[in-house]
């Protein structure tokens, strides 16, 4: 999508995504985080999709949200939600957050404005076409690898919750 309509789409979808991984960090029940990363995710396969990937963002909402983040709700709903810490509504890490994004956006607003409007990107290895293509042909395995880790994870808090059902009787 081009046009005007296309870079408020993109801006909204890229502020979502921005939100939402804010919220990730400093909500402290995990379910609320599980779902900011539900939100970014989503999020990201719209800026995908606008940009013209749309297999990619097809991909993110069905492997990402649609089977990774099932997986990830399931063994949150493992953990012992009645821990006292999950009881304050945001980290201790919130003011120092804060300070660190109002830093980030002067950064960025002024690398905006010392970049003049109608300057074109260099592209290279940075533009979609290229680094698609390297990273179908150099650099799938290290993507499925991921996964294998992502499962590993899953196992490991399964034995963890399965453990700590034994020692408590």
């Amino acid at each position: 999508m081009t046009g005007a309509v296309g870079t408020v789409l993109l801006w909204c979808f890229a502020g979502a995504a921005t939100l939402g991984a804010v919220l990730m960090l400093v909500a402290r029940h995990p379910m609320r985080v599980a779902l900011s990363l539900v939100g970014v995710m989503l999020s990201l396969a719209g800026v995908f999709a606008l940009q013209g990937a749309h297999a990619v963002a097809v991909f993110q909402v069905l492997i990402y949200v649609g089977a990774v983040m099932v997986f990830m709700v399931y063994v949150i709903m493992l953990i012992d939600v009645r821990d006292p810490s999950f009881t304050k509504r945001y980290s201790r890490l919130l003011v120092p957050g804060i300070i660190g994004a109002i830093l980030f956006l002067a950064a960025f607003v002024a690398l905006l404005v010392a970049v003049p409007v109608g300057a074109q990107s260099p592209g290279g290895a940075f533009a979609l076409k290229p680094f698609s293509a390297a990273f179908l042909a150099e650099h799938w395995l290290e993507f499925e690898l991921t996964s294998v880790l992502l499962l590993v994870a899953v196992v490991a808090v399964l034995a963890l919750v399965k453990g700590n059902g034994r020692r408590h009787g």
